[in-house]
């Protein structure tokens, strides 16, 4: 039977990047939670970081799954920036009345950044007792007056004692706080991860506003950015720029090389924009790929991502590389000849995740090789065309074989990021340790193995948690 990619409309959400958003947040958890210091598989730890000292080797080239889980994030972030902005532009807007809502996402994302990591019990004490559980759950329930969407039919007079009583008791919490070296509230202590993205969307935001229109200026603008990441290493005028930090716990320039991830993410996110602007409710059956063939096409979709990973986790770059260019070429044939608008969707997709991709590829010899950390220029661009793979992946099983059910935790997860995000440090834990269960999980789970599963667990607990507060349209918001 055929079959058609049919995106929601612009009412709607675009479920299959709220699927890889879900996809990079849970792998996020699932990795902070395998055991370190044992002796488990490379794989399932950093390539920089190997077992079983998981002691940080910044020569030592590769990636696995887990380097891949921080670019979805930050890919899906910039694709998700067309999708929000251009409901504000409609009407002809000019966007500088859209910029203030821009900075304000910045100021709230670099707030959460520095309160989550407060609230964490692992921070707040060595050796977390019951009171340190109890002020952690009671910092992630401040978030949600302070940050989540208030329900439409509330008065504007209700939202603003919410949001100001929940800023107040963060601010009082963050007051009472004292850290193991006997420190309190501090700037500068903060969730790096959630700072990066900050400074991304703030100027991943201002840069697609003002080229939204300008596809070259955009690419332009990753040269420039390329020239200054390559010329940060040598010292001089260009040098003392990149490191230039005027607010460093807020804003730091070389955060910005990770727009060469979310810039591409833009592109995605403007011909996702343009699907949905000309989405008609109807399917089109007509002459369309079917199944059968969207089947292999997902399937080589992912297939590519695995045999890079394995491949440069391993540091067989020529045989990857060989592999990588044969099955690009068996996704290049399988999507030949679109007819519909959605299957020319996809089609741009793929050629402008072969671009990334095999851009990333030939940079993958400099640098002393892929590497998330230090990051190197093969690194964003491999990850991102691998993430473009993925997506046109989820876009067929969410979209076309209708299996929503099948992705729920991931599109629940993918619509809440923050509440997983802080929800496995300061909701799940403290349940676990506050009512024992942690000890029952650790003397269930003694070996290495056993504790990946106990991870996987905790993992779904907090996909779990998610979902809930997805399904009860509570979002923290910023």
């Amino acid at each position: 039977m055929a079959s058609t990619v049919d995106l929601p409309s612009k009412q709607q959400r675009v479920l299959a990047l709220d699927a890889l958003r879900g996809l990079s947040i849970l792998l996020m958890v699932f990795a902070s939670s395998i055991p370190f210091g044992v002796a488990l598989p490379s794989w399932l730890y950093h390539a920089q970081e190997p077992p079983p000292t998981n002691v940080f080797n910044p020569k030592l080239p590769g990636i696995t799954w887990v380097d891949l889980v921080f670019p979805f994030f930050l890919f899906t972030m910039g694709a998700a920036i067309p999708i929000a902005l251009s409901k504000r532009l409609r009407g002809r807007v000019s966007p500088w009345r859209v910029l203030p809502t821009v900075l304000w996402r910045f100021v709230l994302l670099v707030g959460f950044a520095i309160y989550v990591a407060q609230i964490r019990p692992q921070v707040i004490s060595n050796n977390p007792n019951s009171a340190v559980w109890l002020a952690a759950l009671v910092g992630f329930a401040l978030l949600f007056p302070a940050l989540a969407r208030f329900p439409k039919d509330w008065s504007k007079t209700r939202r603003y004692s919410v949001r100001v009583v929940g800023w107040i008791g963060a601010a009082i919490l963050m007051a009472m706080l004292r850290f193991p070296d006997g420190s309190g509230f501090s700037l500068y202590r903060s969730d790096i991860i959630i700072l990066v993205l900050a400074n991304v969307a703030l100027f991943g935001g201002v840069i697609w506003l003002f080229t939204r229109e300008h596809l070259f200026a955009r690419l332009g603008i990753m040269g420039f950015l390329i020239a200054l990441r390559l010329s940060a290493g040598t010292s001089g005028w260009v040098q003392a720029f990149w490191n230039l930090s005027p607010v460093p716990w807020a804003y730091q320039f070389r955060f910005l090389q990770y727009l060469l991830i979310a810039i591409p993410g833009t592109i995605v996110g403007d011909l996702l924009v343009k699907s949905m602007d000309s989405f008609s409710g109807q399917s089109v059956a007509e002459k369309s790929w079917d199944s059968k063939k969207l089947f292999f096409i997902s399937a080589v979709m992912i297939i590519i991502n695995v045999a890079v990973v394995a491949g440069f986790e391993a540091q067989w770059v020529f045989g990857t590389t060989v592999i990588s260019v044969v099955l690009c070429v068996v996704g290049w044939q399988l999507l030949r000849a679109p007819v519909s608008p959605n299957e020319r969707l996809l089609n741009v997709l793929y050629k402008w995740g072969v671009y990334w991709f095999m851009l990333g590829i030939l940079f993958e010899p400099y640098e002393g090789g892929i590497k998330k950390d230090p990051s190197t220029l093969s690194y964003y661009f491999v990850t991102s065309g691998l993430a473009i793979f993925v997506l046109m992946a989820l876009i067929i099983f969410v979209d076309v074989f209708q299996a929503k059910k099948g992705f729920s935790f991931l599109i629940d997860s993918g619509q809440n990021p923050m509440v997983a995000y802080s929800g496995i440090n300061s909701l799940i834990l403290p349940l676990l340790a506050l009512t024992r269960l942690n000890i029952l999980l650790q003397d269930i789970t003694p070996t290495p193995w056993l504790g990946v599963l106990g991870g996987a667990f905790v993992t779904y607990l907090v996909a779990l948690a998610t979902t809930i507060f997805t399904r009860k349209q509570i979002f923290l918001r910023t």
